[in-house]
């Protein structure tokens, strides 16, 4: 693919306009390649916003001569753009979103390695030390609102979804917006934008003006699903178990939408939370949702997770299909009892401390051939601890689909093997086999398993 503009000058605002020489040599490829190569796949997938390709890999293949540097000038931060995709300007301007989210992506990487990873202020091998930096994250973002009620809601759900899923994602969205409530999601398409696009319609009617939009990402997510236009306040974390950590930090109810192994990650990740004994009085609401025609996705769901966690894990969620006001008048109901508990505990409104996280949620998964066939996917243990193993072998998958560094070791290695008990292995391979079937693997349809289901007798 060609681009119109070979090269492009860009002088970002706010704060980052005063980026010191040392901050922009981080980002140089001479100084930092590794941080130089991030960089690069992350602008050029918010470059792509719109695009149907969900393989960070595939995408820098299509723009081989795309180049960034960022340059500490005497005025203030320069960005130099080289064969941008020409879909990110309208008559030789590049559109504003698309430049707030590039500074976005500049202010996050630069933050998240100069003052958390590199500067030993935090203690990332501690559990505290962990809830600390991603505070401090959002913070730098700021996206902590203090003195506000608790009113976000995070919309969880699939980018590989059928139009009238994503149909019903909006009226979902809408509402909310109705009800004044903002809308945070992964920020790329599918259940995903489709809250986001419902919600600006809602605050619209309600003449509500400050309709938040917030995107969480990670840099090996982003860089395959670019956030999507409606985000209006975008935030990197190093990796997804600080991603996993923020939504529920900072989100005070969550709503489901049917989705892929992604979707199930996040959703094992919630109960594993939910259920440790600490968080059992801990309200937080948890909605899961579906259209007229999709409910035997949350069925299967459902049959999966009693077979594995049991029944336990609905103590903490409801199903709810079709009636979109419903899910957002039970949400609603839901903030009351969050904005009662925080007010009662002295919590903050805009971020849960009270909430325990388990530290073993809390340290990077590296889904390598070795830890995944090592995974404990047997149910002699607690409920949370399994919901935790689960979560981290479809954390494998999702890397073995879409994530660069997935891909290419289920390309040199062969699938991963996920070893179990036979009743839990069954059912693993049961949704998994119901999501290829639906085509919620990848955006193209074309899908080759990257893991291979092993069950163990006598187990």
């Amino acid at each position: 693919m060609n681009s119109m503009h070979e090269k492009v000058l860009l002088r970002p605002k706010g704060m980052l306009q005063i980026l010191s020489q040392q901050e922009a040599r981080l980002l140089s490829e001479q100084e930092s390649p590794e941080l130089n190569q991030l960089l690069k796949q992350c602008v050029l997938a918010v470059l792509n916003t719109g695009s149907k390709e969900d393989s960070g890999k595939a995408l820098m293949a299509c723009y081989p001569d795309f180049h960034i540097n960022v340059r500490a000038k005497g005025r203030g931060l320069q960005i130099e753009l080289l064969n941008p995709p020409e879909q990110a300007f309208v008559d030789g301007e590049m559109i504003v979103g698309l430049q707030e989210h590039l500074t976005a992506v500049i202010r996050d990487l630069v933050y998240n390695k100069n003052k958390i990873v590199d500067s030993g202020q935090f203690d990332l091998n501690d559990s505290f030390g962990i809830t600390n930096a991603v505070f401090h994250i959002a913070r730098n973002a700021n996206i902590l609102k203090p003195g506000v009620a608790p009113n976000i809601v995070v919309c969880w759900g699939g980018h590989s979804i059928s139009v009238e899923e994503y149909k019903y994602t909006k009226h979902v969205g809408y509402e909310l917006g109705l009800r004044n409530l903002d809308v945070c999601t992964g920020c790329g398409p599918g259940a995903m934008k489709g809250p986001m696009k419902g919600a600006v319609l809602g605050h619209g009617k309600q003449r509500y003006p400050d309709g938040r939009y917030l995107g969480i990402t990670e840099p090996s997510i982003i860089a395959a699903e670019a956030p999507n236009a409606i985000v209006n306040e975008l935030v990197i974390f190093p990796d997804i178990e600080k991603r996993l950590e923020a939504f529920v930090r900072i989100g005070h109810g969550i709503i489901i939408f049917p989705g892929g192994p992604g979707t199930m990650e996040e959703l094992l990740y919630l109960l594993a939370v939910l259920l440790h004994p600490i968080n059992k009085n801990i309200p937080f609401p948890v909605v899961l949702t579906s259209p007229a025609g999709f409910e035997d996705y949350f069925e299967e769901v459902k049959t999966f997770l009693l077979a594995t966690i049991g029944k336990q894990a609905f103590e903490r969620i409801q199903i709810i299909n079709e009636d979109t006001a419903e899910v957002a008048r039970t949400i609603k109901q839901g903030l009351t009892y969050v904005h009662e508990y925080r007010k009662a505990t002295s919590d903050a409104y805009y971020f849960n401390w009270n909430l325990y996280i388990p530290e073993s949620l809390q340290h990077p998964f590296e889904p390598t051939h070795e830890n995944m066939a090592n995974l404990d996917l047997h149910k002699e243990q607690a409920p949370y601890e399994l919901a935790a193993q689960l979560r981290c072998a479809f954390s494998g998958i999702v890397a073995g689909n879409v994530k660069q560094e997935g891909i290419e070791r289920v390309e040199k290695y062969g699938p991963f093997q996920l070893h179990g008990d036979p009743e839990v292995m069954q059912a693993m391979d049961r949704l998994l086999q119901k999501f290829i079937e639906q085509g919620r693997m990848k955006l193209d349809g074309n899908y080759t398993p990257c893991y291979e289901i092993v069950m163990e007798a006598g187990k």
